[in-house]
């Protein structure tokens, strides 16, 4: 666990960056809080628990929304300090595809190449998933208030609307965006209070407890209990994504190494806690469930909101949700675009060096930025033209990030006692945790590629592993083509005097 080291001052971080062979280009003055705030933010219990929490309805029902929640979160912890240690150790941008370079025993170039693939993929489907769901509870806000109807092309254009406005707040709004995440913790927290007082406090009636904890509904058309509630468990796995946040936020956190490790984990535990107390109240207090289904909003939670409190008050919750889920895409567009920052500062990405150029004026990835916005739109079009592309793209962020979080795991694992620990570490713990989470991440892996809906026709098909082969097979042809004779894995920008030269040129 945790050594109780002092804390590092920002010359140490600086330091310890340039041991790692990268000039300190991004503006180091994030703190612990704002690190964690982050992860949290882009977990988001108020956007993945609702807006995947129809499919939920659908897959199981109250029965796995309520106890898929604890168990995904459990398991995730575990996957989460198998990588925070790791984080401790490398705390730089790059996070989990040079985590993977660093600790391969061979073929360190291909580990790297991979794995940062992988998080490439999921960061851009999570962006995409968080800011789709946005739009879905925004156009069933709007159709409330002013009957803009819930129709896939509105969705689409809201959908288009917002990502162009997390793209230029994190272009011109650098300050505004770090002050909206700190903000975010308090938004959430008060949110799902708000939210859960209203619906215990308010309504005439509530499903009786066997119902929330026991009862079952399986509306896909499989016939098999158990897959049905396995398929169920990616409403709970989905919000779990995206705490890989902190440590691509690291070149930019003071206190990197401990601070890092520390909000990746405290993101998790606090929307473990704070999630199961959400979707609780909220199955508690459904009314009518297959009106709620049924909703012309298109989204159940909005319609559970009106049904038990009223339409004033239910549209002022909708209000709150649609606050958080704005918060927690503007902050995954902030992390994915580092990311994307990072991999094209080591050649990794078509035009990298377009991609890694940085916004001397801000001392931002501007161009970084703009990808992820641009990608994440191209992601979510096929809902256009497929009812399910919403969960397909919940899916590929599962399947994409989680591949990419446990192959810098396998690695650890394979080191031992070669592993040098960073100040934060779990000790005798680190094996166990690490041979769990990988076996999760396996199972999870396998099972979002399959079919969700029976029978499979064109409009049910998950799309899901299509997504998946198209992006790996593309990594994997240029590897094999071209990248397996240049990509090195990250480089060192330079010697001590270099790298503090490429910092004093940024000032200028």
């Amino acid at each position: 666990m945790p050594d109780q080291e002092k804390s590092a001052g920002p010359g140490d971080d600086r330091r310890r960056l340039h041991e790692l062979g990268y000039a300190q280009e991004l503006s180091r003055n994030m703190s612990g809080f704002s690190n964690f705030a982050v992860s949290f933010t882009i977990i988001s219990i108020l956007s993945g628990c609702l807006t995947l929490y129809a499919f939920g309805m659908d897959t199981g029902g109250p029965a796995i929304i309520v106890w898929g929640w604890p168990l995904v979160g459990l398991m995730t912890l575990l996957v989460g300090l198998a990588m925070a240690e790791v984080c401790s150790s490398y705390p730089t941008a790059g996070g989990l595809y040079y985590w993977a370079a660093k600790m391969a025993p061979s073929r360190a170039a291909a580990w790297s190449w991979f794995t940062g693939w992988f998080n490439f993929l999921g960061q851009v489907a999570v962006t995409a998933g968080i800011d789709f769901g946005a739009a879905f509870f925004l156009n069933a806000l709007l159709d409330l208030q002013f009957g803009f109807a819930a129709t896939p092309e509105h969705t689409i254009i809201l959908f288009g609307a917002i990502l162009v406005l997390h793209g230029l707040l994190n272009t011109f709004g650098v300050r505004l965006v770090a002050l909206f995440n700190d903000i975010s913790v308090w938004w959430h927290i008060a949110g799902v209070l708000l939210i859960v007082g209203a619906l215990v406090v308010l309504p005439d009636r509530h499903q009786p407890a066997e119902f929330v904890f026991t009862g079952f509904v399986n509306n896909t058309g499989w016939s098999s209990t158990i897959y049905v509630g396995m398929l169920g468990l990616l409403l709970a796995q989905y919000t779990f994504t995206g705490y890989d946040a902190s440590a691509h936020m690291t070149e930019e956190t003071v206190d990197a190494a401990r601070s890092g490790p520390k909000g990746m984990v405290m993101s998790i535990v606090v929307s473990l806690v704070a999630g199961w107390v959400l979707l609780i109240g909220l199955t508690f207090a459904i009314q009518d469930y297959d009106g709620a289904l049924a909703s012309e909003t298109g989204v159940p939670p909005a319609q559970i909101f009106i049904d038990a409190v009223g339409m004033s008050l239910g549209k002022f919750l909708l209000v709150v949700v649609v606050g958080a889920q704005f918060f927690c895409g503007m902050a995954s567009v902030t992390a994915n675009s580092r990311m994307i920052y990072a991999f094209s500062r080591d050649g990794a990405l078509p035009a990298s060096r377009f991609w890694h150029r940085i916004n001397k004026r801000t001392r931002t990835p501007t161009n970084a930025i703009w990808l992820a916005a641009g990608g994440a739109f191209l992601l979510g079009l096929p809902y256009l033209w497929n009812s399910t592309a919403y969960a397909a793209v919940t899916s590929v962020a599962v399947i994409g990030l989680y591949i990419a979080y446990v192959l810098p795991t396998i690695l650890r694992l394979r080191q031992g006692d070669r592993f040098h620990r960073g100040p934060w570490h779990l000790g005798r713990w680190s094996r166990p945790i690490g041979i769990i989470a990988v076996i999760w991440v396996g199972f999870i892996a396998v099972l979002f590629t399959l079919p969700q809906k029976s029978p499979v026709t064109v409009e049910t098909f998950n799309y899901t592993p299509i997504a998946v082969l198209v992006v790996l097979g593309f990594a994997g042809i240029w590897w094999l083509v071209s990248a397996r004779k240049w990509f090195t894995g990250p480089k060192v920008q330079g010697t001590p005097e270099e790298l503090s030269a490429i910092e004093r040129d940024l000032t200028l």
